[in-house]
């Protein structure tokens, strides 16, 4: 008759990272591994301080460029054109 209410707390699905043979050294580099990956760090660096919108436009167009040019580089390097 009722639904069942799922728990909030199982149902965000957050990581995990598994310690294997007392390796807490190795879980925390591929912990720190995956939330590079995961841009965390990213984030906390651009919340660090406020900027306008015009701004974080300029970044990420010069970040776009930036990717294009190096995708065209090595497109040059392989395929010659």
């Amino acid at each position: 008759m009722y639904k069942k209410r799922k728990d909030k707390e199982t149902n965000q699905g957050g990581m995990t990272v598994t310690v294997r043979n007392d390796d807490v050294n190795g879980a925390l580099r591929v912990l720190k591994k995956r939330l590079i990956k995961d841009g965390l760090f990213q984030e906390l660096r651009e919340r660090s301080y406020f900027e306008s919108k015009g701004t974080k436009r300029r970044k990420e167009k010069a970040a776009a460029t930036r990717r294009f040019k190096r995708k065209m580089l090595k497109r040059q390097e392989e395929m010659g054109y």
